[in-house]
């Protein structure tokens, strides 16, 4: 059984979800009754649309990249607590103990909560298991105990599912995209800060009347308001703020322009991956609709994705953009912090995403919720980052050179991930059974009046989902 887990691991590990969740994808759709044709045909769209996603994300993680670490020399920041990003934290999480067995937990926790109906989720993004394995890894490091993390694993799976469904109606809604859910503990993490933060904004005057939205920019400024002039104008503060000193003038000027060519191809181009990707996944939403609705009447199954596919709207990216030297500035200014961000400064549009249908694309407030979030990430990362380390030793990943202990911004930053290890540090097996007794409390209050919580989370209960 070990060998078959330990290849499935590799399996997973190797192919990446663009390989991965077309397989995944086609499979299901079969299942659900799709023809062979048209699920196969679904399948390859949908890879070929991660594909486009993650080369654009590519292009904005070298830009941003180079920014940041321009910026940093500018500061002449030294930290101890390196960010070595989230692709080792999914190298650690799938090397751990806890990796061997995360696939085949969080499909079984999957579809017992489905069978029960404590969610409408079916979550094909199966590479994205990791983040499940990482926080039960630390768990392990923090407990020496192999069970202990596998039980953190499976309750993250069932917190990410009730995560998903609650903010299902409003992501759709926002986005435009029917029949999903995005149960990525990374991204809908955020939601409760959010849902806090908004409603203090809202009962501040004067704050609470400002409105910065790429659409008023648009109409305010016309072409110049444009997401992809946004994304030049932006990128070129960016490179100003990174270059001034790089060189002479030719070099400097260079740079910058470079900068901002980048991103305003990353505001033009993220969008469009994301249509490709709509494309795909509309014969797999009908499919899986078309099988509940057969069987069970007018119950809703939602098809569960990475929120890669929230990121490409404007007001994700321009947010993201704005917390990157922020970000910077939070590590340079925070009384006790360690930690110098480097190579995860540009997964920040998967950190604030979720927020963008609750607070209607005001990328005002996703800035303030975003360096809110951030800065109490911080301090999470400083505080799990001796079992970050513990956890990427044990599972055999090389130290960078000079890095006392390492983090990331994924999952590293997470209060989700603090509240946990903090819960079994201090309560031992009590606090599993907090842990669970609180996510099933929480399912049972979002079943009790789900309208409510679809409200809070930003739904608007006299709009069409698919508007």
């Amino acid at each position: 059984m070990d060998g078959f887990l330990a290849g499935l691991k590799a399996a997973v590990d190797t192919m990446g979800p663009t390989v991965l969740l077309p397989i995944v994808i086609f499979i299901i759709a079969v299942v659900l009754g799709a023809k062979v044709g048209r699920a196969f045909r679904a399948a390859v769209t949908i890879g070929v649309a991660f594909i486009g996603i993650n080369l654009v994300l590519g292009l904005m993680l070298t830009s941003i990249g180079d920014v940041a670490k321009a910026i940093v020399t500018n500061t002449g920041i030294q930290r101890d607590i390196v960010d070595v990003g989230w692709p080792s934290a999914a190298a650690i999480a799938f090397g751990s103990s806890v990796g061997l067995w995360v696939i085949p937990i969080g499909i079984a926790v999957n579809i017992v909560l489905l069978l029960t109906r404590l969610t409408r989720t079916l979550n094909v993004d199966v590479w994205n298991f990791w983040h499940f394995a990482f926080i039960g890894s630390l768990a392990v490091a923090a407990t020496d105990s192999l069970v202990y993390g596998l039980i953190v694993a499976a309750l993250m799976v069932a917190l990410c599912l009730l995560f998903a469904d609650w903010s299902a109606k409003a992501v759709q809604q926002f986005y435009g995209i029917p029949g999903i859910s995005v149960p990525h503990l990374a991204s809908a993490q955020i939601l409760p800060i959010a849902i806090v933060l908004n409603w203090i904004i809202d009962r501040i005057p004067g704050i609470n009347k400002i409105e910065i939205n790429t659409e008023t920019f648009e109409k305010r400024f016309g072409v110049f308001g444009e997401p992809v002039i946004l994304g030049l104008i932006i990128g070129l503060v960016l490179g100003v703020i990174a270059y001034y000193n790089a060189g002479d003038f030719g070099v400097v000027l260079s740079k910058v322009l470079q900068t901002g060519m980048t991103l305003a191809a990353v505001m033009l181009l993220l969008p469009r991956m994301v249509k490709i990707l709509m494309e795909g996944l509309l014969p797999v939403s009908d499919a899986a609709q078309a099988f509940v609705k057969k069987r069970t009447g007018d119950r809703e199954l939602l098809v569960g994705l990475d929120s890669a596919i929230l990121i490409g709207h404007p007001a994700a990216i321009s947010s993201s953009l704005i917390l990157v030297p922020i970000a910077i500035i939070l590590s340079i200014i925070l009384p006790g912090n360690r930690i110098i961000l480097f190579a995860d400064l540009a997964v920040i549009p998967f950190i604030v995403a979720m927020t963008a249908p609750l607070l209607k694309g005001n990328v005002f407030r996703m800035v303030i919720v975003g360096t809110f979030t951030l800065a109490v990430g911080f301090y999470v990362a400083n505080a799990l980052a001796p079992l970050f380390t513990s956890a990427a030793q044990s599972s055999g990943f090389k130290m960078p050179a000079n890095a006392v202990q390492i983090t990331s911004v994924v999952d590293g930053f997470l209060w989700v991930s603090y509240a946990v290890i903090a819960a079994i540090r201090s309560l031992g097996a009590a606090g599993l059974g907090l842990i669970a007794i609180i996510i099933a409390g929480a399912f049972w209050a979002y079943h009790r009046n789900t309208a409510a919580w679809e409200r809070a989370a930003g739904a608007d209960e006299n709009a069409d989902k698919t508007a």
